[in-house]
C-alpha cells in the first residue's frame, strides 16, 4: 500500500512522516517479516546488479526494517566480499564499512545494532564498493529516501554531490511495500538512490 502524498500546503514534517512509517513497519508480525525477507531475497538474488557486484554493503535489521540477512548469507556463499556499517567512537557522526565474514562474532553499537569490532585493515572506502543495500524509513519512485534522521548514510555519501559523474557504488534502498509514499520532499543534503527494492517489486529511477 502506498501512503498518499499530502498537498504541499499540508505536508507533514519529516519527523511526523517518519513516525507514521516506522509504526507501519513495526506493526508487521514476525511471520510477515519472515515472508518479506524471503520475497526480498527472490527479488534480488538473481538480479544482475547483485550477481555482478563483488563488494556489497548491507545492514542488519532494526526497528522493523526489512531483513537482508538471507542476501548477506547468499553473497558470502558465492564468495563475494560483504560489509556492514560500523559507527565510529569519535567522531560519533562518522560511519565506515567493514568486511564481515561468515559466523563472525558481532557486538551491539550504541543503538543496539550488531556490528563488527573495529578493524581498520578490513574497512573499505565507500566509493570502492560496488553495491550498497541501504535501510530506509520511507521512499518514493524517484529515488527519494527518508532515513532514521541520523544522517550517517548521507554524510558518508556526500562526495556524490560534489562529483556528479561518479557512479559507484550503486545505491539501492530496501523496504517493505508499506513504506512507499507518492513523493518525498528532499533536502539539499539528501543523496538520491538509483532505486528501491521491496518484497513486492523494484522501483528504479
Amino acid at each position: 500500500m502506498t501512503v498518499p502524498a499530502p498537498q504541499p500546503s499540508q505536508s507533514p514534517p519529516r519527523q511526523s512522516l517518519r513516525r507514521q512509517l516506522r509504526a507501519a513497519r513495526r506493526a508487521l508480525t514476525p511471520a510477515q517479516q519472515r515472508l518479506a525477507a524471503r520475497d526480498l531475497y527472490r527479488q534480488l538474488a538473481q538480479h544482475p546488479l547483485f550477481r555482478r557486484a563483488r563488494n556489497i554493503a548491507l545492514y542488519l535489521p532494526n526497528d522493523g526494517e526489512i531483513d537482508p540477512q538471507p542476501l548477506l548469507r547468499e553473497a558470502q556463499r558465492r564468495g563475494k566480499r560483504t560489509y556492514l556499517p560500523v559507527l565510529s567512537d569519535w567522531p560519533r557522526t562518522k560511519m565506515v564499512f567493514q568486511r564481515v565474514g561468515r559466523g563472525e562474532k558481532l557486538r551491539p553499537n550504541r543503538f543496539g545494532i550488531p556490528e563488527p569490532r573495529i578493524d581498520r585493515a578490513r574497512q573499505r572506502t565507500i566509493w570502492a564498493l560496488d553495491l550498497i543495500l541501504l535501510p530506509l524509513v520511507g521512499f518514493d519512485d524517484e529515488g527519494g529516501r527518508l532515513g532514521m534522521g541520523g544522517g550517517f548514510y548521507d554524510r558518508s555519501l556526500a562526495y556524490r554531490n560534489r562529483r556528479t559523474a561518479w557512479q559507484a557504488p550503486v545505491l539501492l534502498g530496501l523496504a517493505h511495500e508499506c513504506q512507499k509514499v507518492e513523493r518525498l520532499a528532499q533536502a539539499s543534503w539528501d543523496i538520491p538512490l538509483q532505486g528501491t527494492v521491496t518484497d513486492k517489486g523494484w522501483y528504479l529511477t
